[in-house]
């Protein structure tokens, strides 16, 4: 086994890995329909982690479960002084609204800045789109990706980058700045962006190539059973969803128009409808607003036995709150 040919075919293989990456689940699957502030259904009656990562950030959350009920509630306190701008004892309304703001955009720029170091090879603080192409599916490979297996795959993945690359490049010099690259990563966040997030959805979900999304295309997309068994009353609701909802001309499938309706509704604003929320559970005297005790009363709704980036909060690197 320890032969010079096979450390050699070793070597080769190790180098071949990293030429022909194959881009990752992650990059493929980067725009975040419907714009929620959370992965969790929105049920209290079940859990409150919909509300966690509504308020402490999707990333952070993940991260809050460690701490005793005294810890997090010691460490919320802290953070609801950084959310009273104005320092009066009390959160407002437009206060959480704005901390909520600021935590989903956090979220975007640390994505961004993880990206932006891989991307960034020269180090002028830019991505052409030769460095994007080269870093994800390899230096010496060229667009036709002849050997590769599974290279139709390759071959739509390139063109759907670029693709997004072009849109997102706005000036078409084919170098991203870490605003276009922004947009390159997180489309649904660009109304610039909309197109290519309902185009890149529509080719996600249509199996049969027509351009449309039929019914069972939609239901596919979410549940896929193998055996005869009756749906779950869950699927028999999306497909009812389907037909009230989403098929707004009626004609049994969803053109860009109506998957546009769908994934980008844009009068809703999540942020707002959640400090409103917030504030509706934790507000014992009903005066619209939230005392410390208040807080920290129900702090299980928002951060449960967690807390946030606590170390970031207190430093000065967050005085845009």
């Amino acid at each position: 086994m320890k032969t010079w040919t096979l450390s050699c075919l070793l070597c080769m293989a190790a180098v071949l890995q990293a030429t022909l990456a194959k881009p990752t689940q992650e990059k493929r699957d980067r725009v975040h329909h419907g714009r929620d502030l959370s992965d969790h259904v929105h049920n209290d009656a079940e859990d409150f982690q919909y509300d966690h990562e509504a308020f402490l950030g999707k990333e952070e959350a993940k991260t809050f479960d460690q701490l005793t009920p005294e810890e997090s509630k010691e460490r919320l306190g802290k953070i609801v002084d950084r959310i009273d701008k104005d320092k009066d004892g009390f959160i407002t309304h437009a206060e959480l609204h704005s901390w909520i703001k600021y935590t989903q955009k956090r979220y975007i720029e640390e994505d961004v800045m993880k990206h932006w170091r891989e991307y960034d090879v020269n180090k002028d603080d830019k991505v052409s789109w030769e460095e994007y192409k080269n870093t994800t599916y390899g230096f010496y490979m060229d667009e036709e990706f002849e050997g590769v297996e599974d290279k139709n795959s390759y071959k739509a993945m390139l063109a759907r980058d670029k693709r997004r690359f072009q849109m997102a490049d706005q000036d078409g010099d084919q170098i991203a700045t870490k605003e276009e690259f922004t947009a390159f990563l997180h489309p649904e966040e660009y109304e610039h962006m909309k197109n290519v997030v309902v185009q890149e959805t529509i080719e996600d979900i249509d199996q049969n190539g027509d351009g449309f999304i039929d019914a069972n295309e939609y239901i596919g997309d979410m549940y896929g059973s193998e055996t005869k068994e009756e749906e779950p009353d869950w699927v028999k609701s999306e497909r009812q969803q389907f037909i009230d909802f989403r098929d707004l001309n009626k004609d049994g499938k969803l053109d860009s128009d109506e998957v546009a309706h769908w994934i980008l509704p844009g009068q809703v604003d999540h942020m707002d409808i959640e400090a409103k929320h917030l504030i509706y559970e934790s507000d014992k005297d009903k005066d619209g607003r939230l005392s410390l005790r208040e807080v920290l009363d129900n702090f299980k709704l928002l951060a449960g036995s967690a807390f946030t980036d606590y170390g970031g909060y207190m430093t000065g690197s967050h005085d845009e709150l």
